[in-house]
């Protein structure tokens, strides 16, 4: 949970706020996410889902572009002494990170946006219809 508001230094550098690598520990995995954001997991929660992404059927053709695209643009990473990550330059430029990002906590992931794009795509006004909509996946408030 939470939302933490930092910034990428000019070496690709990223303060992780101490309340997420209390929950990531000291080496997790970074790698590319839906909406144009990255996903940050924990390395046990990683396995998790690296192990669905090879169980989907070889033969699915949409199966193997979305396994690729998280698997091949994964990278592991270390917090460094101050606290920090080096994000790799393939995943800066994916997500346009080069100055003010937006850490989110969600649920068993970690969102790391570029500023702008973060507040273009999460705005409010319509959480009644998406409210609506995810009432057919199965959750009610």
């Amino acid at each position: 949970m939470s939302q933490y508001n930092h910034t990428v230094d000019t070496k690709g550098r990223l303060i992780i706020p101490s309340k997420f690598r209390e929950i990531l520990g000291d080496e997790f995995v970074v790698t590319k996410g839906m909406d144009g954001c990255l996903f940050v997991y924990a390395n046990d929660d990683w396995k998790v889902f690296e192990q669905k992404l090879t169980s989907l059927p070889i033969t699915n053709k949409d199966a193997r572009k979305f396994a690729r695209f998280f698997l091949a643009g994964a990278a592991p990473v270390e917090v460094d002494k101050q606290g920090r990550i080096l994000l790799p330059a393939h995943l800066r430029e994916f997500a346009e990170l080069d100055k003010d990002v937006v850490l989110v906590g969600v649920g068993s992931r970690i969102e790391i946006w570029n500023k702008d794009k973060w507040e273009e795509n999460n705005v409010d006004d319509d959480m009644d219809a998406i409210g609506a909509s995810m009432e057919s996946l199965g959750l009610t408030i």
